[in-house]
């Protein structure tokens, strides 16, 4: 036990893994490992053998002087740091999702609107091994696009990609749960409903509260129950103990959120 215990506090990188560098000043600088490679930044330089000798939680320093942690990337700092040809789902948005849609290991999931992968590399790595994202997308740089940032984060085999319109209907059913972001999510949903189980859960991500009131009209006619409208709003602040104020900048409103789960309606068998 005690040599196990004592691996795991010593724990250091692979060639091939992706680390993250937190510097003394609070940049970050996500990279992926390599023989011979070399970081270099406006505070100097840093070979990637450095990186790997010291190890996880492990201060290194730069040619400068200047000096940096050797972190592991979360979800976090994957969400906003991937390659974008999109907006992405942000990730104060994206923890609520998850437990909105009660995603957990073995579900299935459906997402309708791929964009750049944040949201979707949040359910992938929720589901599992034993799960499956089945995502939809039409325009094949965007799929491109996010295939790379799912390759990224090793998590390519917990998804099935579709490039296609959903216009052409989904070629799966019996959804655990769905998400839905695409521009005009109305005609979808009926679809969506469909291949949804029931008490499927499914969240919808409007960008404008007149579209909100179409989508919370269409849900209620198709039988959906529950149905909620949130807006997450949340207020960061700097964190120099003997100066704490809220940031500067902040990421103030981003999307509306719609919640439901599907219900039979007297026409349907139970």
């Amino acid at each position: 036990m005690k040599q196990r215990w004592m691996k795991l506090i010593n724990e250091k990188p692979n060639y091939s893994e992706w680390v993250k560098v937190y510097t003394e000043k609070g940049k970050i600088f996500i990279i992926k490992l390599q023989r011979g490679g070399i970081l270099q930044t406006h505070h100097g330089s840093l070979s990637h053998s450095d990186i790997i000798e010291a190890g996880y939680g492990k201060m290194v320093r730069f040619s400068s002087g200047s000096h940096a942690h050797i972190l592991r990337p979360g979800i976090d700092d994957n969400s906003m740091k991937i390659k974008r040809l999109t907006q992405i789902v942000y990730p104060k948005d994206i923890g609520f999702i998850l437990l909105k849609l009660d995603i957990k290991e073995g579900d299935y999931v459906l997402e309708a609107g791929l964009g750049s992968a944040s949201m979707c590399g949040a359910l992938s790595r929720y589901v599992g091994e034993s799960g499956k994202v089945y995502t939809y997308e039409k325009r094949e740089e965007f799929l491109k696009t996010s295939m790379s940032n799912l390759n990224k984060w090793n998590l390519l085999n917990r998804v099935v990609f579709h490039l296609q319109d959903v216009g052409e209907g989904f070629k799966e059913s019996d959804y655990d749960a769905a998400f839905i972001d695409l521009p005009y999510p109305v005609p979808q949903l009926k679809y969506v409903r469909e291949k949804l189980k029931f008490s499927g859960r499914l969240c919808v991500l409007c960008p404008t509260v007149n579209q909100c009131s179409q989508v919370i009209h269409e849900m209620n006619d198709l039988g959906f129950t529950q149905v909620e409208m949130w807006e997450s709003i949340f207020r960061p602040f700097k964190t120099n103990p003997d100066r704490i104020r809220p940031v500067d900048m902040i990421y103030a409103h981003t999307a509306y959120l719609i919640f439901g789960q599907k219900i039979s309606k007297e026409t349907e068998e139970n």
